[in-house]
């Protein structure tokens, strides 16, 4: 997968520089916006994390106070770059996935299709295969063929593989072939921005898969712009201020929406990723982009205490009280920390 080398020149990435060990803070409550702002800024405490986020993404040291001169014509510059961008350099999502994940939502399949439309794509085998030996799916009999592994997993637990076998390489690709850390990160906020939003679907009545679909596809242009950014000489990238930290943000989701419609992806996912991107009022969100959205914030404070970016998990059960039930919130945190906790950090990180 090295789309984005073929269309931007390489060159080394700046390393990342560890963030420090900081208690996040809720900051001072801000002023109501004003009626007439197209779309309500976020809580501060949400703002607040949302910079660190980025940072961390974008392998940026701490901020510091002062002003960045140089940080307006350096987004600008991304932004013409990242409109340059041919969408057909893209690669195309292997020919098998699409008939596999139709296929999925008939409930009546039978095993033995499912394992013939499987076994076309050697590499998708070996994983279906590798995670149906895991401890999770172990049972008192060995696997003994395919079909036996695709029937065991589940068409839940298969369409979770396969999602996984198509986006995993993509988004570790997409920083660049120096952007090593940086495409793992992607890689893990996907899996749990995927969790949490599959959790949170359930109560917004969001088709379960499609809901896994847009977490873990929601950060796909981020990739991008750190591998845009990796070329560039920031000076005192201390200081570069949330605003233009934002415009990174947005510039990722830009790119996710048009490699969204590039895959031809569920037209519920692509209209969640449209409403991510344009940062739409709440009021007027489908039930997947509401999702989405509070997916994406506890799958930021998740990633950060995971890599000790935080030093406590912040509370964020009633930052949406019109979207979701706080306890809902809270039940989506703890099953983020049950399932991702406990998983190994990456040497470097």
């Amino acid at each position: 997968m090295y789309w984005l080398r073929r269309f931007f020149a390489p060159s080394p990435l700046p390393a990342v520089q560890p963030l420090a060990r900081a208690q996040f803070q809720r900051p001072a409550r801000a002023p109501a916006a004003p009626l007439a702002a197209p779309a309500p800024a976020p809580a501060p405490e949400l703002a607040a994390l949302a910079e660190r986020f980025q940072r961390f993404m974008l392998g940026l040291p701490d901020a510091r106070q002062g002003a960045n001169p140089n940080e307006a014509a350096l987004l600008r510059r991304l932004q013409i770059v990242a409109e340059r961008f041919d969408v057909r350099s893209l690669p195309r999502l292997p020919a098998v996935l699409p008939q596999l994940l139709l296929a999925l939502k008939n409930d009546d399949v039978a095993g033995a299709e499912l394992a013939r439309l499987v076994g076309r794509d050697p590499m998708l085998v070996g994983e279906v295969m590798r995670v149906s030996r895991s401890i999770y799916y172990r049972t008192l009999h060995s696997i003994q063929s395919l079909q036996h592994a695709v029937v065991l997993l589940g068409q839940d637990g298969l369409r979770r593989v396969a999602t996984q076998h198509m986006m995993k390489p993509i988004l570790q690709a997409s920083a660049g072939v120096h952007g090593l850390v940086a495409g793992q990160r992607l890689w893990d906020h996907a899996e749990r921005c995927a969790h949490a939003s599959a959790f949170l679907g359930k109560f917004a009545g969001c088709d379960p898969f499609e809901a896994y679909l847009a977490g873990i596809v929601c950060n796909t242009g981020t990739g991008a712009v750190i591998h845009l950014l990796s070329m560039e000489e920031i000076a005192a990238p201390e200081t570069l201020s949330p605003a233009f930290l934002e415009g990174c943000a947005q510039l990722g989701a830009s790119l996710t929406l048009r490699a969204a419609r590039h895959w031809e992806l569920p037209g519920a996912v692509i209209q969640a990723l449209s409403e991510h991107a344009q940062e739409q009022a709440p009021e007027t969100l489908s039930p997947l982009g509401k999702t989405l959205h509070v997916a994406h914030y506890l799958s930021m404070a998740q990633l950060l205490r995971d890599h000790r970016a935080l030093d406590a998990m912040p509370d964020l059960s009633e930052a949406w009280p019109a979207r979701f039930a706080p306890a809902q919130v809270a039940r989506c945190q703890q099953d983020l920390q049950h399932q991702f906790d406990s998983v190994p950090r990456e040497k470097g990180y």
